[in-house]
């Protein structure tokens, strides 16, 4: 199966956007095997499987080919998972396929007709791969981590899930609109009574025990933190 999905890349970068989805979930899974299966060598040595490193690429290219938004924004999620990886292992047999695919991106920002956001998501692809993918050597201090200054800031961000199952991050361009379709789906105490007291099970008291008074530093805290919250969401 894996093997029809991959000789039919063109065909499903260019389909609808039900096959697009089902193409990028394909890729990303490859993704995840190739950074997680390992492969003993006759001399012991552990590497990864070289078809997939190799398989990758070609996928990468299939996507930069039909440079629409939701295939640039899987080949980003795909390069912030595997890109150290791949370059490092690309690096060891002399090879510049990393240089290749970075030539493609600033190609893309420059002449493709993607979405303003998508084109800002590959600049801190860029930029992040610039910094050697995140990765940090040696012990000097470093500011505090902002969008702006780390490109890997959005890396260990939580996976949240729309409406029709779809993932998303805080990197994603609409995350704003889709975070907050999210709140106003989520009943995220069902059982929980208007009285505040009961729950529909036995024996759970946990919150006829809760106290409604916020320590005053968790209270200037939680302010504070909704200030911050309502100000980024006007920007």
């Amino acid at each position: 199966r894996c093997r029809t999905e991959y000789e039919n890349r063109d065909e499903a970068t260019k389909g609808d956007e039900t096959t697009r989805k089902q193409f990028h979930a394909f890729m990303l899974f490859l993704a995840e095997l190739y950074l997680n299966l390992e492969i003993k060598g006759t001399k012991g040595q552990v590497t990864r499987a070289e078809i997939l490193q190799e398989g990758l690429r070609e996928l990468l290219n299939a996507l930069f080919s039909n440079p629409v938004d939701s295939n640039l924004i899987c080949a980003v999620k795909l390069l912030k998972l595997t890109g150290s990886v791949l370059e490092d292992a690309w690096k060891e047999k002399g090879k510049n396929d990393m240089e290749e695919i970075i030539q493609r991106i600033e190609n893309v920002v420059l002449d493709a007709n993607c979405s303003r956001d998508v084109k800002h998501m590959l600049l801190k692809l860029v930029e992040l791969r610039s910094s050697n993918w995140g990765r940090v050597h040696g012990t000097t201090p470093h500011p505090e981590a902002t969008p702006e200054n780390d490109p890997n800031y959005f890396m260990n961000e939580p996976t949240f899930y729309t409406s029709d199952g779809v993932p998303f991050t805080a990197a994603d361009p609409d995350y704003q609109e889709k975070y907050q379709e999210l709140l106003e789906r989520e009943d995220l105490f069902p059982y929980y009574e208007e009285n505040g007291a009961d729950l529909s099970g036995p024996g759970e008291l946990y919150f006829d025990e809760i106290d409604d008074e916020m320590d005053p530093e968790i209270e200037e805290a939680y302010e504070k933190f909704c200030l911050e919250s309502e100000h980024k969401r006007k920007q």
